[in-house]
């Protein structure tokens, strides 16, 4: 653990007193909560406007690009046969393909 001095009003101060005896660790939930509803947004900001490298990959198709990796990555890497078969369409985003 690392040791963080962290500056607030008092009143803050008072609130987390009346919930809570121990602050660092009330601070500490209250810091992953909120690192965490940022990675769902960042992720969230990322599928509507995706990397424009996974164009690259869209545009070749996956098979083609999975059939350039080198054996050893390849090998297991995906099951076609799993999950749902999925393509980007610009300005509507991510959607279902039929099978």
């Amino acid at each position: 653990m690392d040791r963080v001095t962290v500056t607030m009003p008092a009143g803050v101060i008072r609130e987390i007193d009346r919930f809570e005896k121990n602050r660092s660790r009330f601070i500490l939930e209250a810091v992953r909560r909120e690192l965490e509803l940022r990675r769902l947004e960042e992720l969230k900001r990322s599928l509507r406007q995706p990397h424009p490298e996974t164009g690259d990959i869209v545009a070749e198709g996956f098979e083609e690009w999975a059939a350039d990796l080198p054996a050893e990555d390849a090998d297991g890497l995906v099951d076609m046969e799993a999950g749902v078969p999925i393509r980007w369409v610009s300005e509507t985003g991510w959607v279902e393909e039929d099978r």
